[in-house]
């Protein structure tokens, strides 16, 4: 087993920082993929720098919360607000995602939706993951793998963590369960699964101490880092205020992370590199 990293930019297309910094951290940092948010609000510049940074793998941020939907809000009104913007009452939005047939019907051609608008785009689809992981919701999940098969990606991000920390103990323990059935699900329906995870104790944090002490213990196998870099702030539905994305943009571009990832002994991939390795297309 060798050591094998994907990592990942949440957020593409949010806005114009983010994009600048995927773009800038893939062609001069480690950068190896993107997550797009097909609603951000500069997803189309997104996707024009995608299309010129064919070595780039992006992948669907499927967005059920903290963002704008792709169906009219009258559509889908049980997970919507007034502004018609998602909730953001995430324990009552899944409550009736699990107990209400209407509200699961809107969720499903909500997120049918967002897949016909990424395949729109014309890019491939390298992997799927969701914002805040709200695929951790079991009837989330079965639809995204349903519509990954469909849509032809070949990965799904589990969002586990090795935990670092007494408040990771307790996160891992509470999605156990879930994460074990994630992955059951993505080998049942031959789907690409990271290994691990590393983003989620440290979000908007993964600056570059954090990253080179990620490299240093890296364990053997298939491990993604995500965060949200960009090279600056912005004024509309900005990131939280303890987010330091230019510190992670810079992170990814230093000189000392390159290194850090030299001797760790790491292979840079993607999802999408992987799954072709694994079905042996390459």
């Amino acid at each position: 087993m060798s050591k094998r990293l994907i990592v990942t930019a949440d957020d593409f297309g949010r806005a114009l920082p983010i994009n600048e910094a995927v773009e800038n951290a893939h062609r001069h940092g480690i950068l190896t993929a993107a997550s797009l948010m097909v609603t951000g609000a500069a997803a189309a510049d997104a996707v024009l720098r995608a299309r010129r940074l064919p070595s780039l793998s992006v992948g669907l941020h499927v967005t059920l919360v903290d963002g704008r939907p792709v169906l009219p809000p009258e559509q889908i009104p049980d997970l919507v607000e007034a502004d018609g913007y998602f909730t953001d009452r995430l324990v009552s939005l899944g409550v009736r995602i699990f107990f209400d047939r209407g509200t699961r019907r809107q969720l499903a051609a909500e997120l049918r939706a967002q897949f016909e608008c990424y395949r729109a785009t014309g890019l491939a689809l390298g992997h799927v993951d969701a914002h805040h992981h709200y695929h951790l919701h079991p009837t989330v999940f079965d639809m995204l793998v349903a519509l990954a098969k469909e849509f032809g990606a070949p990965a799904i991000r589990v969002p586990w963590e090795p935990p670092a920390s007494p408040f990771g103990v307790l996160q891992s323990l509470f999605h156990r369960r879930r994460v074990r059935r994630m992955r059951r699900k993505l080998a049942e329906a031959g789907l690409l699964a990271n290994d691990r995870v590393f983003g989620i104790e440290g979000s908007g944090g993964m600056d570059q101490a954090r990253l080179a002490s990620i490299l240093a213990t890296l364990p053997e196998g298939l491990s993604e880092i995500y965060g949200h870099p960009a090279t600056a702030g912005w004024t509309v539905r900005p990131m939280p205020p303890h987010y330091r994305s230019v510190d992670e943009y810079h992170a990814l571009i230093a000189a000392e992370t390159a290194a850090a990832l030299e001797r760790s002994g790491a292979r840079l991939t993607t999802f999408a590199a992987e799954a072709a390795k694994s079905a042996g297309t390459v």
